[in-house]
This record gives structure tokens, sequence and C-alpha cells, in this order.
């Protein structure tokens, strides 16, 4: 029996799968569109790429010079695992997945054969990075694809492929494959004053601010609780590091081991430690690091072995644009895959797949990864779900313990009901009793800890990451709060949306002010100022939402960034209405804001579902919006009621503008950011926010209100009818940068006013030495 011909998805045009797959002779002779990887090898001590020569019996350019390794992704295969493959198979290199760093995709249009071979090709380019050539005779090359291998210097490749040298397989240089010979050049012609520069300039965005806090309430139980609690807060460190992006944690130890050595290695770890990551929070996820800055790994059975060698050295990669679904999904998993794969589930199996608490991997790569034969995997499923109790264990195992002694020790009754059942939930994955804890938690030492926000997940949403945040909690502050606790039925009645939308039963969030000791894990670039938990859908339904606002970094925030800006884009007139108590007062109606709306949905089909399921990418940035011009609108409503002071109807508007600019800074790609842009653009296009000839802004009191009340009718009803293209829509008209607002962060840019604040936490630090 001859062998049978690989077969290859097709794809349309634009690169999505159609959902057919053809034998490749076929996809070849009919021109129709598949993928293929490209794999570059490439050696930092010599600046040289690998070249490998194509055997004489390939079909198309025999015995030419070539990438270093490339072939067809075949059809229900993935990019990675394809490049992983032909490396190996073709050269003899075995190396795990955190060596390859996809650079960039590249169509590849042409006939060749006498028009008998037509090349539709989508190629995802690989580039691995070692640290030496490996020597020759440690490949083990695949007769029938490859002859030989060379190295040369990436830039004499380059002009033989300019002068279509007629060894070499054509690229075009000048074209889109150019990019693989500016990549290494810009990485390793860099100017190291020049990037030294731009680091203290991104650096120089966040103000330092130290976050001390009286433990005089606290019992010495508590206090010595307190050192535990902050112990297992670093292990969120280690874990969200994990989350991030699998080589992160890597990367973390290299730049921290290496940061004395130059002032640029300094900077880099400076600015690294503000980010969690090598992708900026304020520049929209825009890389600061690249693939050359990273660790080095060493690795002794890559290749047969040389005499005298120690082995092949890399650098561990990451790519330079930030994977949207950072390391929950396999990186070259697309949401059609996913969704396919989740339909074809059951419903239990489909509540797995888009739990909070999961991560989803490849069967290949398990196969790959476990040295297994390179067989089709045993289940017919390419995707399966793992627990983070699983994924995440050795590390949750030491959270936990450090937990269960810090609540043996505890004598406040709740918070040791709090420590034990997070504890618990670590390593059971099932977070429902701790998280009805902490919303019962009523003590001095105040601890949130756990996997909640789901922002890092970009693809879907649906991820939670890993955080913590240790305070005291301020009595006074938080008994002021209650008027907003008990009015929340009283809000949600009056509403600006239609009543059939309206929730009968609210439960008002309780509220806690707590000055912040500790915080750790996601808590990387823009620092929160207040926080509204479970997003566990099933527990807002039962018991509502708990929430924490950080009063210390609220004020730190106020006197170091909304002053200032308030000083330079708010008209003089109205710049003494920008006070603390109006802000701080818009930050506890935000939060409380989350709690009422739209959260579980009847669609117009009948069914039921969630505003979070319906809007999936868009729900973020369109709730973040919603609990903020919500917020303001309510205010408004409290003081029309006589609850609130009318003293702060003026303040309330013009702190709000002052902190739009606060918040767009951030970056449109940030929840917060893109939603900010979305009211300011509203308000400002319907007369409520005016521009005036010396580039500051005033409120237009007369059209504030009605304009508000508009934009909060506008997006309750998109979240009540789970309309995603709506949303969709309202976001790309108004969460952009228009002129209004470039004129403004020019002019903070100018004056250079900080765009957040850096905390260091001195309680935290003596505990941790």
């Amino acid at each position: 029996m001859g062998e049978v011909e690989e077969r290859l998805d097709v794809l349309t045009k634009s690169g999505e799968k159609t959902g057919i797959s053809k034998p490749r002779g076929e996809v070849h002779r009919d021109g129709d569109y598949h993928r293929a990887v490209h794999v570059w090898i490439f050696a930092e001590s010599t600046q040289q790429l690998l070249l490998q020569r194509r055997s004489s019996c390939k079909d198309s350019w025999p015995d030419l010079w070539d990438i270093s390794s490339a072939g067809h992704i075949s059809a229900g295969d993935s990019s990675f695992i394809t490049a992983r493959r032909e490396l190996e198979e073709e050269l003899g290199v075995t190396l795990p997945k955190d060596a390859f760093e996809l650079i960039f995709v590249f169509l590849q249009e042409c006939v060749t054969n006498n028009g008998k071979f037509i090349n539709n090709e989508y190629n995802d380019v690989f580039l691995v990075t070692t640290i030496d050539p490996i020597p020759l005779e440690a490949f083990t090359l695949q007769e029938t694809e490859v002859s030989a291998v060379k190295y040369i210097a990436y830039d004499e490749y380059k002009s033989l492929l300019a002068k279509e040298d007629s060894d070499y397989v054509p690229y075009d240089v000048n074209g889109k494959y150019g990019q693989l010979f500016d990549i290494i050049e810009k990485r390793y012609k860099e100017n190291t004053v020049a990037r030294s520069l731009t680091l203290q300039k991104q650096l120089s965005r966040y103000a330092p601010v130290t976050l001390n806090v009286e433990l005089t309430g606290l019992t010495n139980s508590d206090k010595e609780a307190l050192v535990l609690i902050v112990k297992a807060a670093t292990v969120m460190d280690e874990i969200f590091y994990l989350q991030s992006w699998y080589s992160n944690p890597a990367l973390r130890d290299w730049l921290k081991e290496h940061a004395d050595t130059s002032e640029l290695n300094k900077l880099k770890w400076s600015y690294y430690q503000i980010n969690g990551s090598p992708w900026s929070s304020l520049d929209d996820d825009e890389a600061f690091l690249t693939t050359a800055d990273s660790a080095i790994r060493l690795l002794s059975k890559a290749t047969r072995t040389v005499r005298e060698w120690k082995g092949l050295e890399y650098r561990a990669a990451f790519p330079i644009l930030k994977p949207a679904g950072a390391n929950f999904y396999p990186p070259d998993m697309d949401k059609m895959e996913f969704n396919i794969w989740n339909n074809s589930l059951g419903k239990d199996q489909q509540k797995e797949a888009t739990s909070f608490f999961t991560v989803i991997k490849r069967h290949s790569e398990y196969i790959l990864d476990s040295g297994l034969l390179n067989d089709k995997v045993g289940s017919s499923k390419e995707l399966y779900t793992v627990p983070y109790s699983q994924e995440y264990k050795s590390l949750l195992t030491k959270a936990a313990d450090l937990l269960h002694k810090a609540g043996d020790i505890s004598d406040s009754t709740s918070l040791k009901k709090l420590l034990h059942s997070k504890a618990d939930a670590f390593l059971s994955n099932d977070y429902y009793d701790s998280d009805i804890a902490w919303m019962e938690l009523d003590s001095k030492l105040d601890v949130t800890i756990g996997p909640y926000e789901t922002y890092e997940d970009k693809l879907f949403g649906y991820k939670a990451t890993f955080e913590a945040y240790i305070g005291i909690r301020d009595d006074e502050a938080t008994a002021q709060l209650k008027l907003f606790g008990d009015n929340l039925q009283l809000l949600e009645q009056n509403l600006p949306m239609d009543s059939a939308y309206k929730s009968k039963s609210v439960n008002a969030a309780p509220i806690r002010v707590i000055q912040l000791l500790y915080n750790s894990g996601d808590v990387k670039g823009p620092q929160t100022l207040a926080f509204n938990l479970p997003n566990d859908e099933r527990i807002v339904n039962d018991r509502g939402t708990s929430m924490v606002m950080l009063k210390n970094v609220s004020e730190a925030k106020f006197n170091r960034i909304l002053l200032p800006i308030a000083g330079a884009c708010v008209v003089v007139e109205q710049q003494e209405l920008v006070d603390f108590e109006s802000f701080f007062t818009h930050t506890i109606c935000h939060e409380c804001c989350h709690g009422i709306g739209p959260h579980t949905i009847t669609l117009p089909n009948g069914e039921k579902s969630t505003v979070r399921l319906e809007l999936q990418e868009f729900h973020s940035a369109l709730e973040e919006a919603k609990a903020d011009i919500v917020g303001l609108w309510a205010l408004r409503f409290l003081i029309s009621q006589d609850m609130l002071s009318e003293s702060l109807l003026k303040s309330m508007y013009v702190s709000f503008l002052a902190g739009c600019f606060r918040s767009v800074r951030f970056g449109l790609e940030e929840a917060h950011g893109k939603g900010q842009a979305l009211q300011f653009n509203w308000l400002y296009e319907k007369g409520a926010f005016v521009l005036h000839s010396e580039h500051t802004f005033s409120v237009d009191f007369s059209k504030i209100e009605g304009a508000v009340e508009g934009l909060s009718r506008e997006i309750l009803t998109i979240q009540a009818q789970g309309d995603k293209e709506a949303a969709g829509l309202l976001l790309q008209k108004y969460g952009v940068m228009t002129e209004p607002l470039k004129v403004a962060l020019e002019k903070l840019e100018n004056i250079q006013v900080a765009v957040d604040v850096a905390p260091t936490f001195p309680i935290a630090d003596k505990i941790l030495q």
C-alpha cells in the first residue's frame, strides 16, 4: 500500500479555516489557501542564520538553499506543534515550546513548474535564538528533505536574496519577508543610550508612593497571621507570571539576577517589576523587551551528542505582540477552533471549558512533551481542560499551607473561616464557599486572595488571574458608605432603562474601605482604586457582590495625578470644584453600580444567558463604562432624593471630567481606558464637555445631566439585550482616540504629569526580608 497523501486544511483568502481539508497535491493544483511554518535558527554570537539545502527530489526548488526548517501544517494540526515536529524530523533538533518565537505571518502567493504548482500559503514564521551556532555534526538530516546545512551571516544572506542569487530559494527582502532581517537588526544593533532613555521615560510615568499603614488596631494573633498571609500573597505573583506567558517566570528570574550588571539592565528590571511581563500596560501592551533580553537555557540532549560540546543554549522566547489568550490557551489556538470544540462538548464539559478556573491544552503538545510516539491522539478531540488546582498544584499547595497556618493563628472568626476555605479552594478548584466567606469577612485585617479578574484573557474574558490585596479596615470611612448599599434597590428601580429589564431583587453590595498594606499577582501597571467581587455569576445572583475600596491608593492618585491634571486641563473657574471627596464618592458609586443593571439576562429567543457570555471581548470595557456613567447618574439621583449634599453636584461632574483624562492615559487596550474614552467622546459630542481656545475644558452644567442619562440608557439596554453587535459598534465609534482627547493628552505629556502610581509597601517588605 502506498503512503497516504498528507491532507491540508483549506483556508479562505483572508486565512480563516473553511472546515474543508484536501490532499496536498490537489491543494497546490487548485491554488487553495493553506498554512505552513517557517523556522529560522539564529546564532546570537556570530549573527548567523542556519540554512538547509533542499534535497534534489523535492517538487519545488530542488537543490537550493532555504529556511532552516519548514513544512505544511497538516489538517487538524497546529502551528507550534508543526514547527517543533518539522525541526525534529528534518534536522534532528528537539526543542521545547519556549524556544519558538512567532515573529510574523507571511502570505506567499506564487506559481511555479509551468503553472502546475500554485502556492497560496500563509506561513507562520518562527525564530529560534541560540547563543552559539549548533555544530554541524550535531544535526541528523532527513535525506528525503534535506541534503546539507550551513550557517551564513544574516546580512550576507539578505544581500544574496536581494541579488536573486540562483543558489537560494527566492524571498522578497524588500517586501513583507524583509521583516526577518529588520527584527534581527533592530535587536542586535540597538543604541544602549537611546534605549535607556526610552525606559527612563516609560518609568517616569509612574509616581513612586510609599503606602505606610497603622497596625495599631490589630490583635497580636492577627499580626502573626499577617506574616503568613503576606508570604502566601507572594505565591500569587509566581502564579500570575506563569499565567501571563509560559516563559515569563524564566524572564523574570533572569532580569532580577542581571539587574546589577549595567544601568540598562537595572532599568529593564525596574520597568518589568511594574508590568509583571515584557509588555507595557501603558503602551497598549507594546513589548519593551525582546527575546534577546530573555533567559538563557541549556539543553544537553536537544541534538545528537558531539564531543566536548556542552549542548544547545537558547533564549526562552516570547512574542513581540502580547498573546490575546495569555497562557490560558494554546498559543496557536484561535476563537474558531475553541468554539468548534466547545460546541462539540456536553453541557457540563462546556461549563468546564468556559470556567474561570481552568486552562485549555492540546493533546498533541502533551504527546510531544512526554516524548510519546508521534501518533495521533487516542482522544478524537485535540483540546482538553485542566483545572487550576492541577495546573498550578505545587504553588497552590504552598499557598494553601500558609493560609491554613494563618487561619489557625488568627483570633477573628470570619477571617479564620476565609483563610481555611480559601486554602481548601486552592486544592479543590471549587471557590464557591470561599467567595461567600470573603463576602462575609468582618475583620480588622482584610484579605482578598485568589483567582478573580478576567482582563488578562483578551480572547474570551473567561479565565481568571490570581491576585492578593491585604489591608487594614478603615472603620470610620466604612461606616459612611452604608448609604449606597442601603439604596441599591431604589437605584435599580429608577435606572434609565425599560422596566422589563430591571431586577426585582438587588442585593446590596457590602462595602469595606481599607488602607492597602500589600498587593501582588495581577496588579500590574495602573493601580486599582477599588474592586467589586466575586465575578462568579452564581454568587452574584444568590448573594450579590462585595466591594473593597483602597482609600490610601485613592488619595495618592488624587494628589499626585488628578490635581496636576485639573490644573492643566480644566478651565480656571472650575478648578476649585475638583476635590477628593467627590472623586472618592464617585469611585465608591462606580463600584456599587457594578452590582445593579443587567447581569443574568433573557435573550430575545427566550434563552437565559449572562451579559459576560453574550458580549464576550466587549464586556469588560462596556461594564467599566456602565459603572462609571451610571455611577454619575446615581449620585445625581441620590442628591435629588436629599440623600447626598447638593454641594457635591458641580464638583462631581468636574472631578469626573479631570478623571477622564487620567483613565484614558492607561491606553485604549485596557478596559477602563477604552470605557472612559467612550464616555468622554459621548459627553463631548452632546456638548456636556466644552473645549476652549487655550486647550482647557469645562463642564456645561445645563447639558451634562441629559447626556449622562442618555449614555446610561444606551449601555444598559445593550447589556440587557445581550447585543454584541451594538456593543462593538458603540465602542468602535466612541471608544477611540479623538482630537479633543489628543489635545488634553499632549498637554499632559508636555508638563509630564505622572500617569499612575507605583506603590512600595514598607510593612510587607520588612516581613519578606
